[in-house]
């Protein structure tokens, strides 16, 4: 029967018996929307603006605008769900248009071309098939559809992957003959939950000039976070908004295109529960508890600071936080990023933005971050300094004319190359750095980031083989990357911000390598930036970087060859009792390469699995042929599987250009990470196999980069393709083993990465 005949068919003359079972949108259709759908349309991202993670997403429906456009000359309005506009209507004003309306749904036809095409099972999806992340989406109108289905018969939904089942297609079928309702319940929370929530909104709330500016400063250091309390119920997250309604009236949300510009009214601060799917991309923690209610009085209130009036807001107020705040204690204000140091790094490095090369080419694949600790940081101590280099902190990003681009640019560079100048004369004077200028003050200090292409992850702990590069970030280069990256960002701008905002984070990371060069011997540091800037990189060093310190010594006892290693290894034997996660597999000591409190199983899993890891491509052919984050799924012969990370580290002449990463590509020098656990919000792909096999899996791949037919031998025997027909299972147990190890953390993987092998 063909798609137009089968529209056609009335859905009212299904079974009586069929519509007569009232179907539940929360029982019976989120859960499989949760299972088919939200791993591809979910956050900005979601093709055609469709998020099916909530019953808001479902009934707003989709837009044949995208969010992701680096080549608007105009920043569009914003769609944010939930805030931007209430009710299906009021998203049809913005241009939403129906998936659910009429007998022949938009939503039931894509299914049903999904199934009248299905794909072969476990073989590669056809090559005409663009699977790629900027593929371009149609987005066809109810009257557009049958022109889309003759021309992409095979995209349908769920798009290129294993399709529905029988029984979840009839339920939904079922549920779009009856009309589509959605009854979406509201989260019941418990007596501790309601108490804690009224003791933080009353706090946030609390009446003064100064409250009101802490406030404010948390506000937008928050905005972002999924807010959990401590002994809460699992799954209940909130999100911290301004509101026009006080606490205990229900949430009546501001929505401003930033969180730093004005909100026009009055306004409170208030904790919504965080709506629909939790989705591990978007799903950036903090928890709150009476201990850290304790915390945050305590670094705010414990001196007699003062303030006149809270400052208005405005495009210079947004460019420099440093001034709008600089009446709260800087000390306070940095101790509460370091506390939870993981938190605010994985904002502006794992999302929630969801996509972007050209944001994520600006760092390196694979690098360790520390912090500086706040006794030596001269910002915080030297009054006169912090003066003199507060006005050269403002950033760019809050004028979007494209004719300005050029003039606004080269202003910004010259304010940061100038700070940077004050900055390196300052701590020419001051004491030498050793040890105890690094930060140790709990697990946060120390953190891994990792970069696939286009996305990337933090993770607490110093995970993988001592990298190219460090970044020590002191408080002036934290605070301007958060609101660079976070807070100041506008994913619906235009080119001009959206370029500004790039070029300024290329001079952040450039900052935070240089304060790392100074604990490096004066003699060795020429050699590792000629290292990091190579070829046109030096153009780029001359162009738009203030030249290093290359004479003032450090206080560590480090040798000029090796320097770095020396530095590394260093670190890891003073800070272990912080290490979140030790690496025995990537940093193999004495031929041990695996984790002592596994099993034997286990272990001699990691032990094969270990030849893989800290090679270059250029000894290790197959890493050419393995995309950026590889999961492999390791069975036990007693039921038990373990998940690990196989993380492809691309290696680059340099990382300081806008574009043309293909061109600077080093790949007979990448090298792979293989660590415990899900390490990626976008799995790439994923190997099943049992421990036993695990010898031999790996001696394929080690011959595979000498034949590469043999890598599709290894797909065909190991792999899990996305028309495997336990595709959803083995894809969804990623997912369950966040939460059977990370519950807090646990959220629905995305796969729009997710290759065609």
């Amino acid at each position: 029967m063909s798609l137009r005949a089968l529209a056609a068919i009335p859905l009212l003359s299904l079974p009586i018996m069929t519509l007569a079972q009232e179907i539940s949108y929360g029982w019976d259709i989120q859960p499989i929307l949760t299972e088919k759908c939200v791993v591809c349309h979910a956050c900005y991202d979601a093709p055609c603006q469709l998020n099916l993670g909530s019953g808001e997403g479902v009934r707003r429906g989709a837009s044949k605008l995208p969010v992701y456009n680096g080549s608007r000359t105009r920043a569009q309005d914003t769609t944010r769900l939930y805030f931007d506009a209430q009710g299906e209507q009021a998203w049809r004003r913005k241009g939403f248009f129906s998936v659910l309306d009429g007998q022949a749904a938009l939503l039931a036809r894509m299914l049903e071309l999904g199934r009248t095409n299905p794909p072969q099972p476990n073989a590669r999806m056809p090559e005409e098939l663009d699977l790629s992340i900027n593929r371009d989406n149609q987005c066809p109108l109810p009257e557009e559809f049958d022109a889309y289905a003759r021309k992409f018969a095979h995209a349908g939904m769920p798009f290129a992957v294993s399709g529905l089942s029988d029984a979840e297609y009839r339920t939904l079928r079922r549920w779009l003959a009856q009309g589509a309702p959605v009854d979406e319940q509201a989260l019941l929370l418990s007596a501790m939950e309601r108490r804690q929530l009224a003791e933080w909104e009353a706090f946030l709330n609390a009446p003064g000039a100064r409250e009101s500016l802490v406030s404010r400063w948390l506000y937008e250091h928050l905005f972002l976070a999924h807010l959990y309390f401590e002994g809460g119920e699992p799954g209940h997250f909130f999100q911290l908004v301004r509101s026009r309604t006080p606490s205990g009236q229900p949430i009546d949300p501001i929505a401003t295109r930033r969180p730093n510009e004005d909100p026009g009214t009055e306004f409170y601060y208030r904790l919504w529960p965080i709506q629909g799917v939790i989705v591990h991309k978007t799903h950036i923690t903090y928890p709150l508890s009476a201990k850290k209610l304790a915390r945050v009085r305590e670094l705010f209130y414990a001196t007699d600071w003062t303030v006149d009036a809270v400052p208005g807001y405005g495009a210079q107020r947004r460019a420099n936080p440093f001034e709008t705040f600089q009446a709260i204690p800087v000390g306070a204000r940095y101790q509460f990023m370091l506390d939870n140091a993981e938190y605010f790094v994985r904002t502006f490095i794992r999302g929630p933005v969801c996509r972007g090369q050209i944001a994520t080419d600006v760092i390196r694949d694979h690098f360790w971050t520390l912090f500086q600790d706040p006794s030596h940081d001269l910002y915080l101590s030297d009054a006169e300094y912090r003066a003199k280099a507060t006005p050269l902190l403002a950033m760019p990003g809050q004028f979007d004319e494209i004719g300005d681009l050029p003039g606004l640019w080269t202003s910004y560079r010259d304010k940061r190359n100038a700070y940077e100048r004050l900055r390196q004369a300052a701590y020419a004077r001051a004491p030498r750095p050793d040890w105890s200028h690094l930060w140790s003050g709990n697990d946060n200090a120390l953190l891994t980031v990792f970069r696939q292409h286009d996305s990337a992850s933090v993770r607490k702990g110093l995970i993988g083989a001592i990298p190219q590069t460090l970044w020590l970030m002191d408080y002036p280069l934290f605070e301007r990357t958060y609101y660079q990256l976070v807070v100041n960002f506008d994913v619906f701008g235009n080119v001009s911000h959206q370029a500004q905002t790039r070029l300024y984070f290329d001079l952040i990371r450039n900052g935070a390598e240089v304060n790392f060069l100074r604990l490096l011997p004066a003699a060795s540091r020429r050699s590792y930036l000629d290292d990091w800037y190579q070829n046109s990189g030096k153009l780029k060093m001359w162009l738009d970087y203030q030249a290093i310190d290359a004479d003032t010594p450090s206080g560590l006892e480090l040798p000029v060859e090796g320097a770095r290693e020396a530095f590394a290894e260093g670190l890891l034997a003073r800070l272990a009792p912080i290490n979140a996660r030790p690496d025995p597999i990537n940093r193999c000591r004495n031929g041990a390469c695996y984790r002592k409190a596994v099993g034997p199983e286990l272990q001699a899993a990691e032990q094969a699995l270990s030849r893989l890891v800290s090679r270059p491509a250029a000894g290790l052919g197959v890493i050419r042929q393995l995309p950026e984050a590889t999961l492999l799924r390791i069975e036990l012969a007693d039921g038990r599987r373990e998940i690990y990370s196989l993380l492809r580290n691309r290696m680059h002449s340099n990382v300081a250009f806008m574009l043309g990463e293909a061109l600077r590509y080093q790949t007979g020098l990448d090298s792979l990470t293989l660590h415990p656990g899900v390490l990626t919000s976008y799995p790439n792909f994923l190997f099943n196999l049992r421990a036993a096999e695990v010898e031999q899996f790996v001696q394929a791949l080690e011959q595979a980069g000498r034949d590469p037919a043999a890598f599709e031998q290894v797909v065909q025997r190991w792999g899990i393709r996305r028309s495997h027909p336990e595709f959803w299972r083995y894809f969804h147990d990623l997912s369950a083993h966040i939460r059977e190890t990370e519950p807090v953390e646990a959220g629905v993987l995305d796969m729009n990465r997710y290759q065609n092998l």
